[in-house]
């Protein structure tokens, strides 16, 4: 296989316009934006994976998570390819159900904290929630040729709650519940 980035500058954004699949677009267009926020999604998922995390379902899951987001980016850059599936979305359910099965009900919203891992799984979590706020503005400009997307950003917002709470029940941390006004 040739090299795919055989030189990192090219030069040809100094001007504020970027190339995806076969157009060239001004670097704050929407698009632009969406495929962004999958790249700081996946850089934040590397973060968390970097936190020593010592549950190896995790670890291969947010692995293959960052494989899906790498793919799903593609998916913009040419939406023929159709690569966030229905049987993916399912996955994600699968995942959190199993995880959240051996967690405590909560009975009310928790405070995003906890050791290193948990709190970026936390700040991945809410990163996941503007991609997909983003992947939403930009389907109801450009309809999505794959609402799966969307679906996927989702329901990927709610594993990394549950694995934050999974992590921090390993390093047996102690969830804080938020203590609203009571009128």
């Amino acid at each position: 296989m040739p090299y795919r980035l055989t030189k990192i500058y090219t030069r040809k954004g100094d001007e504020g316009y970027t190339t995806l699949g076969d157009n060239r677009l001004s670097k704050d267009d929407l698009l632009v934006e969406a495929v962004g926020s999958l790249d700081e999604l996946n850089s934040s998922l590397g973060f968390v994976l970097s936190q020593g995390i010592n549950n190896p379902s995790i670890v291969i899951f947010l692995t293959r998570v960052q494989h899906e987001l790498f793919d799903m980016g593609g998916e913009l850059h040419r939406p023929e390819t159709m690569a966030t599936t229905a049987e993916k979305v399912t996955a994600l359910e699968q995942q959190l159900d199993q995880w959240n099965e051996n967690l405590a009900p909560l009975t009310e919203f928790l405070l995003p904290r906890g050791d290193a891992a948990t709190a970026a799984c936390h700040l991945t979590r809410t990163i996941c929630r503007r991609a997909e706020r983003t992947m939403v503005h930009l389907h109801r400009q450009i309809p999505l040729q794959n609402t799966q997307i969307i679906r996927y950003l989702n329901r990927l917002s709610d594993v990394l709650f549950v694995a934050a709470r999974v992590l921090l029940h390993e390093s047996k941390g102690k969830e804080v519940l938020w203590e609203h006004e009571q009128k």
